[in-house]
């Protein structure tokens, strides 16, 4: 233990407590994870710490924490979560379902995050259904191993994923040509030492790119200075601390720094002659949301990448490349999944409490992606059952699933035409929430993929209206009636929705569907910016 004590003086107690002296964040993690049953981590401490929740009373800069700063701050949010939910929603939450307990690393595991995706349930969700587990809501269990599960709004495959893990075999569909990628691309098996020597080779072409060469020296400098002047506008945690007592004022303060900072910022573009331009051609997103610099990187990527001959490779770098395209995008970053504008020059994050830049050169995110999708490619592999899982690309309103999965896998369709289909675990748009092909509009341009916006159930371009919901419930309803052809006759379904409108009682019926059961969930720690309290509903369906 090197850090400096201060007035505080570090000492174990029985059952492994800290008995009111400074911890370290190690030891903070260890006590605070005794302290409330559940895993804290050091990077949690540290979180709380930034973020101006806990003081840090370590001297030079040292991390160090107060235990009676970190009880006082766990007993203030000790139960709060649960409470103050039952008050805005009511009583009849099923707080088991809220899976407050995992962190955002076990609901994001392996495969599940191997490309961003807006609207998804989380893995958890779907394994509580799924498996052979009875508690005190959940008092049967519908689906055994060897079962075959499907999803007619397939996303980006979690049903997918989460049945190969619990030895299920699973059939997905989906309108959009990007997501039936995702999902297939996160199941495919591929030669990890392959995949890494692909993604090196691709990194290498995005480093030689000379225009890219010159704004990463940019920015080399550009960050340097960016480190001296926000630790002096802008100390952590002391700044976030003064803007929570409401001794500064965030939105006033930070823009005025930011314009002291961005007549050096202007110096430096002009010094290595790199532009921060946009074509801004509204016609072509990728014309419109990237600097010049990161858009020569992504062409000369997008061109080694597709000169790779065996498509499943060719599929899983594009796949990275979208990902690394998304987090390039010249937006700040509180704004990347909104895109409200364009920014070109550094400017005040109130996501990071300083101030920040656009990004001029998309190589560290290349280098960041490939890497991960290694990792998560690896951990799943550990995990994976001998089971079949496919997503096809369609309308599950009309689709035809045995003789379009004769086309991709005759093994498989034999397999459904001998068992059919066990039940279904999906959960279909919410009415005027996302137009699903939008949100990857920069995936599509790039690789030229076909779209069908106009088969999209309940986009929000469409609204919320009474016309609306009425094209909702219609379509909805079509997609189950189709779907039970595929069905055993004791089927079980259960659709993940927040029936705000209370629509599915109708859809039930029209499907020729009864609800049988209806378990509401608390949703916790999304990504979207509404962060208030929000409920779904599960509901489990059988037939008439």
């Amino acid at each position: 233990m090197t850090e400096a004590r201060t007035e505080y003086q570090f000492s174990l107690r029985d059952g492994g407590g800290f008995d009111g002296l400074a911890m370290t964040a190690v030891e903070a993690s260890i006590w605070a994870s005794q302290k409330t049953g559940r895993t804290v981590t050091p990077s949690n401490i540290a979180y709380l710490v930034k973020y101006g929740r806990i003081p840090s009373v370590g001297l030079n800069g040292a991390l160090m924490v107060s235990p009676d700063d970190l009880e006082k701050y766990y007993r203030s949010r000790a139960g709060s979560n649960e409470d103050a939910y039952k008050r805005k929603l009511g009583n009849d939450l099923n707080w088991h379902l809220s899976f407050e307990q995992f962190k955002e690393s076990e609901t994001t595991k392996h495969v599940h995050r191997l490309h961003p995706y807006k609207g998804k349930f989380i893995p958890q969700l779907v394994e509580y259904f799924l498996d052979g587990h009875t508690d005190e809501f959940k008092n049967e269990t519908c689906f055994v191993p060897g079962d075959v599960v499907l999803d007619p709004f397939c996303g980006s495959g979690t049903t997918l994923v989460q049945a190969n893990e619990l030895g299920m075999h699973a059939v997905g569909v989906d309108v959009s040509f990007f997501n039936a990628m995702i999902s297939n691309l996160k199941l495919a098996q591929i030669p990890l030492w392959t995949l890494k020597e692909a993604a090196s080779d691709v990194r290498d072409t995005i480093a030689s790119n000379p225009i890219g060469q010159r704004a990463r020296e940019f920015e080399n400098e550009l960050l340097m200075e960016l480190k001296v002047f926000n630790a002096e506008f802008f100390p952590s945690p002391v700044f976030r601390r003064k803007v929570m007592s409401g001794e500064i004022d965030e939105d006033r303060y930070g823009e005025e720094r930011a314009d002291v900072f961005r007549h050096r910022f202007l110096e430096l573009l002009e010094k290595y002659r790199v532009g921060n331009g946009i074509e801004r051609d509204d016609a072509l997103f990728m014309n419109s949301w990237y600097l010049r610099s990161v858009k020569s990187e992504i062409d000369s990527a997008k061109e080694r990448i597709d000169q790779v001959p065996d498509t499943l490779l060719r599929d899983t770098l594009r796949l990275i490349l979208s990902r690394t395209v998304r987090s390039s995008r010249a937006t700040t970053h509180y704004d990347l999944a909104t895109l409200v504008g364009q920014v070109t020059e550094t400017y005040y994050c109130s996501k990071h409490s300083k101030v920040c830049k656009p990004l001029f050169s998309m190589l560290g995110w290349w280098k960041r992606y490939a890497e991960d999708t290694v990792k998560r490619k690896s951990q799943f592999e550990n995990l994976r059952t001998d089971t079949m899982q496919v997503c096809l690309t369609g309308d599950s309103r009309d689709i035809d699933i045995f003789s379009k999965l004769d086309d991709v896998n005759g093994g498989f369709s034999e397999l459904l035409r001998q068992r059919k289909i066990r039940g279904i675990f999906t959960s279909p748009p919410y009415v005027g929430m996302i137009n699903y092909h939008e949100q990857h509009a920069y995936a599509y341009e790039l690789f030229g993929l076909p779209r069908n916006d106009d088969s999209e159930i309940g986009p929000m371009s469409a609204g919320r209206g009474q016309q609306a919901r009425r094209a909702y419930v219609e379509g909805v309803a079509q997609v189950l009636s189709n779907c039970k052809k595929y069905l055993v006759d004791d089927f079980d379904v259960f659709i993940v929705a927040n029936d705000k409108f209370d629509l599915y009682p109708s859809i039930a019926e029209r499907s020729g569907m009864a609800i049988y059961k209806e378990y509401r969930r608390p949703v916790l720690n999304r990504a979207e910016g509404d962060k208030g309290a929000y409920a779904e509903t599960i509901f489990h369906m059988r037939s008439q």
